[in-house]
């Protein structure tokens, strides 16, 4: 089961992100996967997280079981814990079926940000024009109600194959390879195998 919270969308501070619908016929563009962050973002001292419920009625591309259960399955394997009580982020996704516009950010990619921190850093506008078939997944923090980092990835499928839990599953996967950060506390091993740390400290009591 899904955990999740009431978040209005009219309240929260989507920093990085303008959307419209773009006009203009639909044909077949090269696949565009990218991500924007904030500087802002305590990336270090993310734990948990939790599905935002956003109030939509009838809109089936905020509310799809398999896109829930391979992002939850994505963050966990990251070392983030699904949780109700005090989650550290919450989670926002949606699908458009039309075209778009969307401003972006030229940055440097988060994993290289993230060792300096640098506070300095300036945001370089970059406006993409996204094909129908865009899968949107933003990341945001609970305790300050601030998007912290937003995927997005473009053209990767129509309405037929939005029907297939394997296009669904991979295109989570395409955004999520953008977020390449692990949950405060979880590391990985020389092997480049994720553990948690209480497990190491467990192994090294025996």
């Amino acid at each position: 089961m899904n955990t999740k919270r009431r978040v209005s969308l009219g309240g929260m501070p989507l920093l990085l992100v303008v959307l419209a619908v773009a006009s203009g016929c639909s044909r077949k563009e090269h696949m565009l996967v990218e991500s924007d962050y904030s500087y802002r973002g305590n990336f270090k001292r993310y734990t948990s997280f939790c599905f935002a419920k956003v109030t939509q009625d009838g809109d089936s591309s905020m509310n799809n079981p398999v896109l829930a259960s391979a992002i939850k399955s994505r963050m966990e394997l990251q070392g983030y814990k699904l949780t109700e009580r005090k989650p550290s982020l919450l989670v926002f996704y949606k699908v458009y079926y039309k075209d778009l516009r969307l401003q972006g950010y030229a940055q440097p990619e988060i994993d290289n940000w993230i060792k300096n921190e640098d506070d300095e850093a300036k945001y370089d506008p970059v406006k993409y024009n996204l094909k129908e078939g865009t899968l949107l997944v933003q990341l945001v923090d609970a305790r300050r109600n601030h998007t912290v980092w937003q995927g997005y990835a473009s053209g990767i499928f129509d309405q037929q194959s939005l029907k297939s839990e394997r296009y669904l599953r991979r295109a989570v996967r395409l955004v999520f390879d953008k977020y390449r950060l692990f949950a405060k506390g979880f590391i990985v091993d020389e092997n480049n195998t994720p553990a948690t740390l209480e497990e190491d400290l467990e192994d090294g009591r025996d």
